[in-house]
Formats: structure tokens, sequence, C-alpha cells
């Protein structure tokens, strides 16, 4: 079973690689964009891991053999939930759909990464 303490250490990384990688890649500037970025980073994972956390299943937490590319169940659950928070969030203030969609999947793609390489 995964640990509170995984789950928060796990999504606060996500949070603070997201914020980066929506500075970088995202070419975002704006602070409260940043700030719904940082919370969908943290949000997502904490929701699917909590999840995870009341009824666990040692089926999630098995990487798929590929060395460079060890994802399970869990990773995937986390991206897709910070997906979903993210998409709610940016569609609900962003102008334009395009850059919704762009920083949603930043910010899902990055909890991804970080579920799957740093914890």
């Amino acid at each position: 079973m995964i640990s509170w303490g995984t789950i928060v250490f796990g999504a606060g990384l996500s949070a603070i690689v997201a914020v980066a990688a929506a500075f970088f890649a995202g070419r975002e500037r704006r602070p409260f964009t940043f700030a719904l970025v940082a919370l969908s980073a943290l949000a997502g994972p904490i929701a699917w891991n909590a999840v995870l956390h009341a009824r666990p299943g040692s089926e999630f937490f098995v990487d798929a053999p590929i060395a460079v590319f060890p994802v399970s169940w869990q990773d995937v659950g986390s991206g897709v939930w910070t997906l979903a928070v993210a998409s709610v969030a940016q569609g609900a203030i962003q102008h334009s759909a395009r850059r919704a969609v762009v920083l949603s999947l930043i910010t899902a793609l990055s909890a991804l990464l970080v579920d799957i390489y740093l914890y």
C-alpha cells in the first residue's frame, strides 16, 4: 500500500515539475495560471492515490517490463486524474481552447513522468 507521505511527496514533486514545464515548454508567464497548474498537479495524484490507499490493489503497482518506460496502472491513473482536474481548471480560465488543452496536457504529462521516474 502507498503511504500518505509518499502520496504527498509525489504530488509536491508533480506540482514543481508541472510549473517548470508550463514555464519552459508552455511559455506561460501568468501567476494565476501557474497556481492552477500547481493545484491540478497536486490534486490529481492525491485524489487517485487516495483511492488506491483506501482500496489497495497490488496489481496497480506492477511496472511494465520496459526498462526505459516502466509505467504502471498506478502511474497512468495519476496522469489521467491530473488531466481531468487540469482540463476543468484550465478550461474555466483560458480564453483559447488550444491553450487550455496544451497546459492541461503539460500538467498531466508532468505528473505521469514524475510518478514513473521519481517515486
